[in-house]
């Protein structure tokens, strides 16, 4: 099919934490101290919390109803390159999970050969963050009180993986989930809030700074 030269391809925005980081001890922590910027994230009732999945960022340029285009964040993917990335869209299009109107979607390429698979998943899937919204938003993030203390121990103790629940070889095992991804309801605005980001985290950081 021919690819449409008009369509703008945008790679996915950089999300930050809505708390302050600094490094301390040599780690690059978050703080309880509220980034101004993302006031939003406490202060919003409608925020959703969706779990952040460990794997690939991975878009697709959707014309007339049908996936021409995917990027590995710029990089272009072909469809016989041989890329695990491929195989997961097979997959998710098998599931009904590429009906999506025209334009480009972002979302993660998850499973075998993907990140280690961290959260043992049955199949190589991409899970689109329009339909993440709905498939893996954590509802008790709204009865609690929005504080750094509350989230700490909640990322420490509880946080575990809404994909390995319903997706997962073992879907009665707890996999922690790397983390959050809180979206604002003008479907714009979002931020991120991983474990690794804690000063009790014992995972390899993975940023030593951020922009």
């Amino acid at each position: 099919m021919k690819i449409n030269p008009a369509v703008a391809i945008l790679d996915m925005p950089k999300l930050h934490s809505p708390f302050i980081r600094k490094t301390i001890n040599g780690k690059y922590v978050v703080t309880p101290e509220i980034d101004p910027d993302y006031q939003w994230v406490f202060d919003e009732p409608a925020v959703k919390a969706i779990e952040k999945l460990d794997g690939t960022n991975v878009s697709v340029v959707v014309e007339r109803g049908e996936v021409t285009q995917i990027y590995n964040r710029e990089n272009r993917v072909g469809f016989w390159s041989g890329s695990p990335i491929v195989s997961c869209l097979l997959n998710s299009a098998e599931k009904g999970w590429l009906k999506l109107r025209d334009g480009q979607y972002y979302g993660e390429a998850v499973g075998e050969k993907i990140q280690a698979n961290p959260l043992n998943l049955r199949d190589r899937v991409w899970m689109p963050f329009v339909l993440a919204e709905s498939r893996l938003m954590y509802t008790s993030f709204y009865k609690h009180e929005r504080t750094f203390e509350n989230w700490s121990g909640w990322f420490r103790e509880y946080l575990f993986s809404l994909m390995a629940q319903k997706y997962g070889v073992d879907k009665e095992k707890k996999i922690f989930a790397e983390g959050v991804v809180f979206y604002h309801p003008d479907g714009v605005r979002m931020a991120k809030l991983r474990r690794d980001m804690f000063d009790w985290s014992e995972e390899t950081h993975k940023e030593s700074h951020e922009a």
